[in-house]
């Protein structure tokens, strides 16, 4: 069984996940929603929703705080049929983050995959999260399904190489 630091992101709760990572290494973590939209679906994300490529999705993008220091960009990706008429679709934060809200609409994450790669920020990553030209961005995407295989969420963190830790763990028995 494995075991990821990404766990408590795909776990309801009552808190912010990030604050409480955050706070535990000492920062004080907080996220500010830059933009909440319906979109044409690039490729990545319908196929990992497993839907027509350009159909509407709804985004979430937030921008992640250390400190009052941005240290990642978050965009958090869902099928209008889950998130239209909910908070999701709404443009202010979720107590209790996304998670909570999918939960009680039945959405657990049974099935988590998460790819991460690494590559040089783009020019409005380096402005968004104030990197020096040249630096490398951790790119973690993360798609979370139900324990039938329904796709509901689709997730890409872009982070500044030096900020985060990405922890991974297997027990073996």
């Amino acid at each position: 069984k494995w075991t990821s630091s990404s766990t408590t992101y795909v776990t309801p709760s009552n808190g912010d996940a990030w604050a409480a990572e955050a706070a535990s290494a000492g920062p004080r973590g907080t996220q500010r929603l830059t933009e909440v939209a319906t979109v044409p679906a690039p490729s990545p994300v319908a196929a990992a929703l497993g839907i027509a490529e350009r159909s509407d999705v709804v985004v979430r993008r937030r921008i992640v705080l250390a400190d009052d220091q941005p240290v990642e960009l978050a965009d958090s990706y869902y099928p209008p049929a889950i998130a239209s008429g909910t908070a999701l679709a709404e443009p202010k934060k979720i107590p209790g983050g996304a998670v909570t809200i999918l939960s009680d609409l039945g959405y657990l994450a049974a099935d988590v995959d998460e790819e991460v790669g690494a590559r040089l920020a783009t020019d409005e990553e380096r402005d968004a999260l104030r990197l020096p030209e040249g630096q490398p961005v951790l790119v973690l995407a993360r798609r979370s399904a139900t324990a039938d295989g329904t796709p509901f969420e689709y997730a890409v963190m872009t982070m500044a190489a030096w900020s985060r830790r990405l922890r991974y763990q297997m027990k073996t028995a």
